[in-house]
């Protein structure tokens, strides 16, 4: 596929399965007026004393445990989508919360393994090589791990194994088999994208932060249809 055909699909894509998107944008909706409500309820905890300010807080940590799950239903939702992108299938995936929330588990695990490992690359050859050099090498390395990174997400999403994921020099290798050029320009299309429809959105808070924060909520789960659907496609031509 070209990189107009994937990210013509990627669009359409989230609309040609609303129940799903409506679903993990209520989710979403949810978990952000939850985690908000909650981190303000800890500041008053902290500035209150007595048993009332301890309650206040233990329920504002209940409410922050229930935001990241939601994130990590929206996440493990997202490596599905990945999947079903690279078997180039039309439908959504079933909702699966435990499933999703091990998905997610397995995506930190794997974004910080891709993050970790180039730093302590960088901190290595900064003890032998000059700083020009070093900064030269420096950026190399980082999007070099930077787009292993996107190809492991989708080793995992394929083989659901954490193993296939951290195969780094085979997640490596994706990146020449799929197209180091392909892969960038459907990234700037993306990031072209995000850019502009945050802008909108940023224009419309202006006018209104009730609308303008619906409308992020909605935007932000949309994007990780979009998005995810779209890396899931760019792997498929592997």
């Amino acid at each position: 596929m070209g990189v107009g055909d994937i990210i013509g699909d990627a669009l359409a894509y989230p609309f040609s399965n609303i129940k799903a998107l409506v679903l993990y944008v209520v989710l979403g909706i949810i978990g952000a007026i939850i985690g908000g409500a909650s981190l303000l309820s800890i500041v008053a905890a902290f500035s209150s004393r007595g048993l009332a300010g301890y309650a206040f807080s233990g329920l504002s940590i209940v409410g922050i445990i229930v935001f990241i799950l939601v994130l990590f239903l929206i996440e493990g939702y997202g490596l599905d989508i990945i999947k079903y992108g690279i078997e180039r299938r039309a439908d959504s995936p079933g909702i699966d919360f435990g499933r999703q929330v091990s998905n997610a588990v397995k995506l930190i695990v794997v974004t910080v393994v891709y993050y970790v490992v180039p730093a302590i690359i960088i901190f290595v050859l900064g003890l032998f090589l000059k700083d020009w050099i070093l900064l030269i090498l420096s950026i190399i390395i980082v999007i070099v791990f930077a787009l292993a990174n996107f190809m492991a997400k989708c080793r995992l999403a394929k083989s659901d194994s954490l193993g296939e994921a951290l195969a780094i020099g085979e997640a490596i290798g994706d990146i020449s088999r799929v197209g180091f050029g392909k892969i960038i320009a459907t990234v700037l299309v993306i990031v072209i994208i995000l850019v502009i429809v945050a802008f909108i959105i940023a224009l419309i808070s202006n006018w209104n932060g009730t609308i303008g924060s619906i409308l992020l909520g909605i935007f932000s789960v949309y994007f990780v249809f979009f998005y995810n659907r779209a890396i899931g496609l760019l792997y498929s031509d592997e």
